[in-house]
């Protein structure tokens, strides 16, 4: 078999961090989100990777390389414009060459990996397997029908879904999906929808295997659900100090203080993970916290949040929760009067002041 991810796409619902930076290369617990599905795949025993990208290519290419550090072998397939999940399964098609495949969505994190689901296809053999999980918003995401356990209908978000079964974004197919991807029309939004493909698959007698995840799964497209996810990862962790902390300081449960990393005179309450060469000083980090390296923490408390590289955080009169901090950013308060705030916001920026 062979593995696809997709990592294109414009990442609009976390703008704006996606202005500058691709949605599938944000990290959750300081782990870019598109490293868990290569690592997925690959402890599947699927070495032969394609990584399908846009816009941000270069970015990818440049985290990812050729795959060796991951122990797989990355081929890149170009996707001139965002026009749909089989869109991008119809242009891999050379590099699929009619092989079996797992197309996994590169912004996409599920629980426990797909090692045995990958078993269960080849063992089952179907035409083709798709994962469902029940949402409290359907109309998000792909919807699935099932009658009788069997696949009938599915929908690209329905305005008025008829089952709460979302597709979760890991699929199998054997080679037969290119027949579909190569017959559908686009939607009224413009896209080969892989649902349609799925349906027409169906519809001419194919069997689709319908999967219902046990566990959690995670569609890390909305900020919300990127600190779920961060949450998630993080109550996984065994505590690692290999940074260092000092006598006034106080690391408890599930911590991780990577190489570099210094704590002085602070509170880190875990599931939490500090960067390399990251400094928290005279602060508190609360639990469910992910602050990446070279970052700086200062005179300030922060919790349930992802803190991007290279960022700082000082001088905070209040606790900075629930929040997604980008690359290189600047959060000061000079507590100088008169009092007044201050901002520096950038383009489809959102600021709450609580």
């Amino acid at each position: 078999m062979k593995g696809l991810i997709l990592s294109g796409g414009k990442g609009t619902r976390l703008r704006p961090i996606t202005h500058t930076r691709a949605k599938q290369l944000i990290p959750v617990a300081n782990q870019p989100v598109l490293y868990y599905g290569i690592e997925a795949i690959r402890d599947a025993g699927i070495r032969d990777i394609g990584i399908v990208v846009g816009d941000t290519a270069a970015e990818v290419k440049e985290a990812v390389g050729t795959g060796s550090r991951f122990n797989v072998k990355v081929t890149y397939i170009q996707q001139e414009e965002p026009l749909g999940l089989a869109h991008a399964v119809k242009v891999s098609a050379d590099f699929l060459g009619g092989s079996p495949f797992v197309m996994y969505l590169g912004d996409n994190l599920i629980a426990q990996g797909i090692t045995d689901l990958v078993s269960q296809f080849q063992k089952n053999a179907p035409d083709a397997m798709i994962l469902l999980a029940q949402v409290d918003h359907p109309e998000w995401f792909g919807v699935a029908e099932l009658e009788e356990g069997r696949v009938a209908r599915l929908m690209e978000k329905p305005k008025r879904p008829k089952s709460d079964l979302a597709l979760v974004g890991v699929y199998m197919f054997t080679g037969g999906v290119l027949e579909a991807v190569n017959s559908i029309s686009p939607s009224q939004r413009g896209e080969l929808e892989i649902t349609d493909a799925i349906q027409w698959m169906v519809d001419r007698g194919m069997r689709v295997e319908p999967h219902l995840v046990q566990g959690w799964w995670k569609d890390t497209g909305r900020v919300e659900d990127l600190l779920e996810a961060n949450r998630i990862v993080l109550d996984t962790f065994s505590e690692d100090i290999r940074g260092t902390v000092d006598k006034k300081s106080q690391v408890e449960f599930k911590v991780k203080v990577e190489k570099g990393a210094r704590v002085k005179n602070s509170i880190i309450r875990g599931p939490a993970i500090i960067g390399k060469k990251t400094v928290i000083e005279n602060s508190y980090v609360g639990p469910f916290t992910s602050i990446n390296d070279d970052c700086l923490v200062l005179d300030s408390e922060i919790e349930n949040s992802i803190m991007l590289q290279g960022s700082s955080l000082t001088n905070m009169p209040k606790r900075v929760a629930d929040s997604l901090i980008g690359r290189n950013v600047v959060i000061d308060c000079s507590r100088r009067r008169p009092e007044a705030l201050k901002f520096v916001v950038g383009e489809s920026s959102k600021v709450d002041l609580v």
